[in-house]
């Protein structure tokens, strides 16, 4: 849903001694060492074996919200309220109330001090749909591990990162931007920021249809950034994949009207793609397209996975019921039962924190609305080391240094240069981890068997 107090609510500028601009991306200089030439080659000579990738990307859950209890992980079951009380996290189904999380929903929680920190303490002071009800206690919250027991038994059998974070702190329509093109950069100076005016986003929005932006000096600019037809100034991974020949797909649910398929489909508003041919030959839909490629020897090298809306650990489910679990276990279960399983690293991740408490701060401040908060990202791979927890700061920009440097792409120049790439998780030394089934309550036939979802579940 819109806000309108986010008209009212402008980014504190902050100076972050990191780095000054970087040219062209809106952003801050790395806030890590960039690699050398040398680095980069003896990544892609570790991981030379792996020739697929796949993202999975889910919805809405910060890190504590699911692996709170997970052990040797950077969780916690406590939580601090902006009066300075801690309390105790409440155990909780999957299912549940839909939190703000738009940029001023970020600012609130982060509660960020002239230090430029983030306090981390001001999540009961932002709001459940809307305006309509205050959060308070509800976000400080961690859903029953039963409950997710797919996601725990991947992390325990692979690689859980329990300090990696959103590239912005903002909704699902800048994170699945930010997983093309590693940032919203429109210029220089000014960065998309937030959903669009209306709920359809993308290139066949309505002509009315803007944008809102945030610039370098911190202000924020309601509705005043372009129609969400967008060509990036550094392009998208589309670009380098193209220009490399290194085949892709974005498998996505059904795009049609006010649903899913508009909501979170990333190239829906990149003007290339949706008016070209590789609307056509590149966007898969339905999403289940995934599990019949795998199946018939068709898997491009580079996937995005995007789930339906009962699919997708959205936290409000109009059926009660989220198979979210269930579908992540069954497209890596089809990928470790092919021929793929030995070439493929798989990458499952959540794009946004979608309002839940997390007690980790953002690792520093840029100008294009981030760091964002923490999200879970597991690393499925018989070349990772087993049962392991990746404590090394990464973002979003890690998979796309990751999938640049294993196919020799070059650099999009945006979060990519400052960004840890995760290629160092991968060992083609080691004896390759032999695929066990992941256990869920739902079988593959099962999701082929889904009707296409209609559902706007998602307005932020």
């Amino acid at each position: 849903m819109r806000f309108p107090s986010a008209v009212t609510l402008a980014v504190t500028a902050v100076t972050v001694v990191l780095g000054g601009c970087s040219s062209g991306t809106g952003a801050l200089a790395p806030a890590t060492p960039n690699f050398s030439k040398s680095h980069a080659l003896a990544q892609r000579k570790a991981t030379a074996s792996i020739t697929h990738v796949v993202l999975i990307i889910q919805e809405n859950r910060s890190f504590d919200n699911l692996f709170a209890t997970f052990p040797k992980a950077n969780g916690t079951t406590h939580g601090t309220m902006h009066t300075g009380q801690v309390i105790q996290l409440t155990k909780a189904p999957l299912v549940s109330e839909d939190i703000n999380h738009n940029n001023a929903t970020y600012l609130t929680d982060c509660d960020l001090q002239p230090s430029e920190t983030c306090n981390m303490d001001g999540f009961d002071l932002s709001y459940i749909d809307g305006q309509h009800q205050k959060a308070g206690k509800y976000p400080y919250r961690y859903v029953d591990p039963t409950q997710i027991a797919p996601y725990w038994t991947l992390a325990q059998r692979y690689v859980l990162a329990d300090n990696f974070f959103q590239t912005q702190g903002s909704g699902s329509f800048i994170a699945h931007q930010d997983l093309i093109a590693g940032g919203t950069a429109i210029n220089s100076t000014e960065s998309l920021i937030d959903d669009p005016s209306t709920s359809t986003w993308g290139c066949n929005a309505p002509a009315s249809t803007a944008t809102s932006l945030i610039t370098i000096q911190g202000q924020y600019l309601y509705d005043q950034g372009p129609f969400p037809c967008l060509t990036y100034p550094t392009g998208t991974l589309r670009d380098l994949l193209d220009a490399h020949n290194v085949t892709w797909k974005y498998y996505t649910p059904p795009y049609k009207g006010n649903t899913i398929g508009v909501l979170w489909n990333a190239f829906a508003a990149v003007d290339a793609v949706y008016n070209g041919p590789e609307w056509e030959t590149n966007i898969s839909m339905p999403e289940t397209n995934i599990l019949t490629d795998v199946a018939s020897g068709k898997l491009p090298m580079l996937s995005w996975v995007i789930p339906s809306s009962q699919d997708s650990d959205h936290p409000w489910s109009s059926h009660g019921v989220d198979d979210g679990p269930s579908w992540v276990a069954q497209v890596v279960n089809t990928i470790g039962q092919s021929s793929y399983w030995n070439s493929t690293a798989i990458i499952v991740l959540w794009d946004d924190w979608g309002g839940f408490y997390d007690h980790v701060p953002p690792a520093f401040f840029d100008h294009a609305g981030g760091l964002g908060f923490r999200v879970p990202v597991i690393i499925v791979s018989p070349y990772v080391k087993a049962g392991s927890i990746a404590h090394t700061q990464y973002e979003f920009g890690s998979i796309l240094e990751f999938i640049e440097g294993r196919f020799n792409l070059g650099s999009l120049g945006t979060t990519d240069k400052r960004a840890t790439s995760i290629g160092g998780l991968f060992n083609l030394n080691q004896q390759p981890i032999p695929f066990q089934m992941i256990p869920s309550h739902r079988s593959r036939e099962y999701f082929l068997r889904q009707p296409p979802n209609y559902e706007p579940v998602d307005t932020q």
